[in-house]
């Protein structure tokens, strides 16, 4: 079993939120895969360098040491992320670009996706 951190829980993670660290740990001492998508990187960073926080840079840097970070290099997802993308705009459902290559990572790959972001529910439908 594996979980891949969405942008909104990594930035959790990044600001000390101890509920999200506990877990992270009790998730990793069952020996279950962790993941960052690259996207999630893109994500996190563009932000920090936006506000010029080159403290928390570094400390994200150090951060995803502890992480496998899955690359966009499987045309599998691309493909899983533009068929979620045609069949959202054919409900009339926007959702931003970022989330459905995280969606289409985890679901090629395997992994449950871990966000407390609403856009993403039933996106793995």
């Amino acid at each position: 079993m594996g979980y891949l951190l969405d942008t909104n829980i990594v930035s959790l993670v990044l600001r000390n939120n101890l509920k999200i660290k506990k877990k992270i740990k009790q998730v990793k001492s069952q020996k279950h895969l962790l993941a960052i998508s690259c996207i999630t990187c893109f994500e996190i960073k563009r932000g920090l360098f936006a506000v010029k926080a080159t403290k928390q840079l570094e400390k994200f840097n150090e951060l995803c040491q502890d992480y496998q970070i899955i690359l966009l290099d499987d045309l599998a997802i691309l493909e899983k992320a533009a068929e979620i993308h045609a069949k959202l705009r054919l409900k009339g459902l926007p959702i931003q670009t970022e989330d459905i290559l995280i969606a289409a990572t985890a679901i090629v790959k395997g992994l449950t996706v871990v966000s407390n972001d609403r856009d993403l529910l039933g996106l793995a439908a």
